[in-house]
Order: C-alpha cells, then structure tokens, then sequence
C-alpha cells in the first residue's frame, strides 16, 4: 500500500478491468485528497460506473489496485464504514415505505444524523408515507441522496446523483454539497456533464474511453480545450502520419472517400489548446499539402474534455 494512501480518501495504482475483448479501465492511477469535492467526468460508456464499481469491491479488479483510506477495496466490510454511495439508476423496496427505507439504510450503513435526515425530508421534499414502488425516478433518487447526505460518513460516492431532480432539487442538491464540505466530508461525484458540475467540483478529472487524461482544478481545465476539426481536400491528399507528428494534434482520421475515383477527400483532427503555447490552427493547415479548402469547426459538449466555457465561440 503506497505511504499516502492512508491520508487520501481514494488511491488507484494501475486499476484496471476487462470484460473479455473489452477494456472498460486502463490502468487508472488517481488520487482523491480528504475533504475535497472531486468530480470524476466522461461521456457515458468511459467507465465511471465500472471504476465506482472497483473502488465499493463490486468487482475485481483485472489488475491494479485501490484504497479508501488506506483500506483496500476489496476489504468491503472495512471500506464500507468509511462511505455511503448513491448509485446511477437507485433500485428501492416496492413494498416499503420512504421512511422505513430510510431507516433501513440507516441500520446497515456508517451511521445516521436523525436530525438532519429529517431536514434534508422536508428540503427535498419527500413523501416518506408512500410505498417506494410508487416512486418516480427522482423521488427514488431522493431517498438515496437523503439518506447517504445524513450519513456519518466520511466519503460521499454519488454517481450521475442529480438524474431525475428537477432544477429546484438540483439547487438543494447543490447546497448539501457545500453542507458536505463544511463537515469535512470529501465528496467523489461521477458525472457527464461539466456545467453542471462547475459550482460544486474543486477538482475535475477526465476520463474518455476508459483512459484517465487530465486532472486538474477548474481554473486550469478552463484553459484547456481540445477542437474537432473536419478539413475537405482536392486533388493530392495529405500524409496523416506527417499531420500526426504536428504539435497539439492527435486523432487524426480519414472521413470520406471520392465515389469515381475512390480518393480520400476528408479528414478529421483533434487539435489541443493547453497551457503550453499551442499551435495555432491556420499553421496546422498550412502544413497540410494541399491546402484544405473548407474547414467546419464542431465541439461535442458531451464530452467534457472538449468543453470550452459557456458562450465562448470556437
């Protein structure tokens, strides 16, 4: 167990899971410090869910490891005491109540603030009286969100937590994270939208594709935006391993091919702008021979690494 692992909430070293041909998490190496909000962000599909899932001994790891407070995941019953976990899709009794599932809850998890659970009932406003079987989704999710905020615990595992809430629930959601904060809890929220996470998240980290490739403070990942950039070409196409080598572009692909006489006619970059002076776009294509004579701009939203601030142009 590496040295820092007892002072952070969650350490992963190498942390990895297959299922057959499939990689769902490449070798994770993370570090969620005690007390801090760390949003854990990627389109759907990343692998939030299945690192969540690694990091509760839901499942074992292909390779690698992990910790909660220095206890190793797969040690359930000792990293269980440390956290309370909301999870994407919240599964209740039908047959119970909201407030005999509350109380159920609080029986078998770290330990129960009575008090406020029973404020954070009226500020989400939760019929405890009715059957969960009669539950909406968000009310579903507000019995999870009740219970892990009322908790006695010191880790908050909350994955896509604001799913069914409606914006009035979202701004309460908001305040118990600051709530959460105040008490030194330290709060991992997965989630696929960055915008939503900006007003609570102290640190973001990014993962596309199974594969974590930044973290970072929101003031820095500000500074950080990665372009989709189509070009369409006539005559002689350009070399993609030579566009490959240019600083500040990866991704590179072939789009499209001439129907009569079966020439590539379009590409597809990502092009980086960071903190390191990057190359400005009209030297990227000055470099490609021939020139492109049309060039269509795209940011998928979705995807929080190519996330530019709101209302900023590309």
């Amino acid at each position: 167990m590496p040295a820092l692992a007892t002072r952070d909430a969650i350490q992963t070293v190498g942390l990895t899971e297959r299922f057959g041909r499939t990689l769902a998490l490449d070798q994770l190496d993370l570090t969620v410090e005690a007390g801090e909000v760390f949003g854990f962000l990627g389109p759907n599909g990343a692998g939030k869910s299945t690192t969540i899932r690694l990091l509760l001994g839901h499942l074992r790891a292909t390779a690698g490891q992990a910790w909660i407070f220095g206890h190793a995941s797969g040690d359930a019953a000792a990293a269980h005491r440390h956290l309370a976990y909301v999870p994407a899709d919240v599964a209740l009794w039908p047959a119970l109540t909201g407030a005999e599932t509350l109380e159920l809850l609080a029986n078998i998890g770290p330990g129960i603030d009575r008090r406020y659970r029973d404020e954070l009932v009226q500020r989400f406003e939760l019929e405890v009286d009715r059957r969960c079987g009669t539950y909406s989704t968000g009310n579903r999710q507000k019995v999870a969100l009740v219970a892990a905020f009322a908790a006695d615990a010191q880790l908050l595992i909350l994955d896509e937590p604001t799913a069914g809430l409606d914006p009035l629930m979202e701004q309460q959601f908001r305040h118990c994270i600051a709530a959460a904060v105040a008490r030194s809890q330290t709060v991992f929220l997965s989630s696929h939208h960055l915008a939503e996470r900006e007003a609570v998240c102290q640190r973001v980290g990014i993962l596309p594709e199974g594969r974590l490739v930044e973290v970072a403070e929101l003031s820095d990942l500000r500074r950080l935006r990665l372009t989709e950039v189509n070009v369409s070409f006539r005559g002689t196409f350009p070399d993609l391993e030579q566009l490959s080598e240019v600083p500040g572009v990866s991704n590179v692909h072939q789009l499209s091919r001439c129907w009569a006489c079966h020439q590539p006619r379009m590409l597809t970059f990502s092009r980086r702008d960071c903190r390191t002076a990057p190359l400005p776009l009209f030297s990227i294509l000055c470099r490609l021979r021939p020139r492109g004579r049309r060039c269509q701009w795209s940011a998928d939203l979705l995807n929080p690494l190519l996330w530019r601030p709101p209302g900023r142009s590309p």
